[in-house]
């Protein structure tokens, strides 16, 4: 008994000094059954321990809970510092600013994917670390090449909702066009920009050989003059852009005088928040620049593919005397087994290969939220992966892995016989009455009771042939007598006696009583149906509750009915 004490005290120590001096009876039964999980079966006098210790330590000064912690288990501490490393590393520069302004602007021509969240989630958490601003900002001003989809942006802030973001300002790239037409008429009356007529093929010629072409050189009343007419819609589509002045020699020839204005056919290609109420749309590097000053936006954090975009950025600031934003450029984030392809979804929702979005086979978040993963999960890995410059390629197994860590505890467990089964008669008993807790390391959650006046159960067929002997959960010990028909007839209900002869533990629903249940899968590309029967208890499940069906895996309620639908999350 000794030795369980201090397995207790161990836990209640460690518990009390992560949460400023009060542990948490129910974190502390889990710790312990997780270390010892042959003493479940001696739940209740276990909880009464727990509680008796757990009392005495919250007695006890922060300091002197400390003291003990290291005394007995040091290596609490050490784990603490393990957990503590996956803290953000400070920002660069953060001296120079009074207030750190973060900002994620995602192309509302698609759902979030987890790619995606990355940004989101260090953007925001630098903003919180540092007591800043958080900006999200729409940049929607390519109604032709990325057209934005209107139900889009909705389903973007419901993602940053479910991730736990919240932002303090929001903004809309093609409600601001106004303005962007401004800061572009004082640098054509600047002469650091102009208005170039050339035609496409030319002006990628000119570039790729490091030739100024001739618009360059005309005066800026000429330019302002082709800047009214491409606002009045005097030129169409490709007759004309503005670009900035660079370096025409630059060693990447998309610098080279790029392009930060188009004409856009909206009659065609209506905006789907401004119609065709504009024709002149900004580029993606003009219209970020002039936002991320005006918004006062400190620290920019995205991908390594953008570090050109920086090098075109940095014109405009230059040529406005502005101050920079300090950039961080991370590497791709990649996960395995899920595809997060933009174009790759397109195209399978093209050809009917996915049914929507919310997919269970695509990396989207709604269909990652669909399938059960949890927010927090996403975000540890997010916080594991950091900022490293490097690209990172995560398995999916290791998502789940986290994913697992935090839903164990909180899914409760129910019984479901998977097909291939069959119909088991138990000898031995005349009806059935078992009580099965909802969770074997939680007992205080409690139990519910299976009773059906018939001896008759569904079993898993491969356990039957299998086994001369198994334990089914909380009926007992039985041994298999026949084969054809399926009988069982009862030994006793002593779990030492499982334990002694490894009897395989079973799930089972009483035929008269039990759910017909359909289980929906992603198996790579491929989409999966599990048919089965669960126990009676399974009706009482919430639309969106998590579970875990034991010995199958976690799956997650999306439909109730008279066959309820669940979605499997993992194993």
């Amino acid at each position: 008994m000794k030795e369980i004490e201090n397995i207790v005290l161990k836990y209640a120590l460690a518990n009390a000094v992560k949460f400023d001096g009060k542990a948490i009876e129910s974190a502390v039964i889990s710790k312990v059954l997780g270390e010892r999980p042959d003493l479940r079966p001696r739940a209740r006098e276990i909880v009464k321990l727990v509680r008796k210790i757990v009392s005495e330590v919250n007695k006890l000064p922060l300091e002197e809970q400390r003291r003990k912690l290291a005394e007995i288990w040091p290596e609490a501490f050490e784990e603490k510092r393990r957990e503590e490393k996956k803290e953000l590393p400070p920002l660069p520069q953060a001296e120079r600013f009074s207030r750190i302004v973060t900002r994620f602007a995602p192309n509302p021509d698609f759902v979030l994917h987890l790619g995606s969240a990355r940004p989101a989630i260090l953007s925001y958490e630098y903003a919180r670390k540092y007591n800043g601003r958080f900006i999200l900002r729409f940049e929607d001003t390519d109604p032709k090449t990325k057209p934005p989809i209107r139900e889009a942006y909705d389903l973007i802030r419901e993602d940053l909702k479910w991730l736990k973001l919240s932002w303090d300002e929001e903004y809309i790239q093609s409600l601001r066009l106004e303005i962007y037409y401004q800061y572009a008429r004082k640098l054509l009356e600047m002469e650091k920009a102009y208005v170039c007529i050339h035609s496409p093929e030319d002006i990628s010629r000119l570039r790729r050989e490091g030739k100024p072409c001739s618009c360059v050189t005309l005066p800026s009343d000429i330019h302002l003059d082709r800047w009214d007419k491409m606002l009045s819609g005097e030129y169409g589509e490709k007759e004309a852009v503005l670009r900035i002045k660079t370096d025409i020699k630059h060693p990447n020839p998309s610098v080279r005088d790029w392009i930060a204005f188009r004409i856009i056919d909206t009659e065609k290609y209506p905006h789907p928040l401004v119609g065709s109420k504009y024709i002149v749309w900004p580029t993606y590097n003009f219209a970020c620049a002039i936002d991320d000053h005006l918004l006062g936006v400190t620290h920019i954090l995205r991908g390594e593919e953008h570090a050109v975009n920086t090098l075109k950025q940095e014109y405009i600031y230059r040529y406005f005397d502005w101050s920079m934003p300090v950039t961080i450029h991370f590497g791709r984030m990649n996960l395995e087994g899920t595809i997060l392809s933009k174009s790759l979804i397109r195209k399978g929702l093209e050809r009917g290969l996915y049914s929507d979005w919310s997919d269970i086979r695509l990396g989207t978040l709604i269909a990652l939220r669909r399938r059960g993963i949890l927010p927090e999960a996403i975000w540890e890995l997010v916080m594991e992966v950091g900022i490293k410059p490097s690209a990172a390629t995560i398995s999916i197994d290791k998502l789940h892995a986290i994913n697992r860590k935090i839903l164990e505890p909180r899914a409760n467990r129910y019984m479901f016989v998977p097909e291939p089964l069959t119909e088991v008669v138990l000898k031995g008993i005349e009806k059935i009455y078992a009580e099965v807790m909802y969770h074997p390391s939680y007992p205080e959650r409690g139990y519910r009771v299976i009773e059906s006046e018939k001896n008759v159960i569904y079993a898993p067929l491969e356990d039957l042939d299998k086994n001369s002997e198994i334990r089914f959960i909380s009926l007992g010990n039985f041994r298999v007598t026949s084969r054809n028909p399926y009988i069982v007839t009862y030994i006793s209900s002593d779990l030492e006696y499982a334990r002694e002869n490894k009897l395989p533990i079973i799930q089972w629903a009483p035929v008269d009583k039990a759910v017909r249940v359909t289980v929906l899968r992603a198996k790579g590309d491929k989409l999966t149906e599990t048919i089965g029967y669960s126990e009676p208890e399974i009706r009482k499940i919430r639309l969106g509750e998590q579970i875990q069906f034991i010995r199958f895996g976690f799956v997650k309620l999306e439909k109730n009915g008279e066959e309820p639908l669940f979605i499997y999350t993992h194993s």
